[in-house]
């Protein structure tokens, strides 16, 4: 898939473990496990929001686009 997910990159810039992290978005460990390793199909802008907000960052700090060769 060409839509990357950087939030291990991110987590790790603010120290963060992903429990934290998914305590402070309100998402469970499972489901942020499954937006970390790029399964999900989709990511509601809410739970983009809350992410962006709990890593104090830009959406394209967790997303990135990479075209397929």
């Amino acid at each position: 898939m060409p839509i990357i997910t950087n939030i291990d990159v991110m987590l790790a810039r603010r120290k963060m473990s992903s429990g934290e992290l998914a305590q402070k978005v309100g998402i469970t460990p499972a489901n942020l496990s499954i937006l970390k390793c790029g399964k999900a199909k989709a990511i509601r802008l809410s739970t983009l929001e809350a992410l962006c907000r709990a890593l104090d960052c830009q959406p394209a700090d967790i997303l990135e686009y990479r075209p397929e060769e």
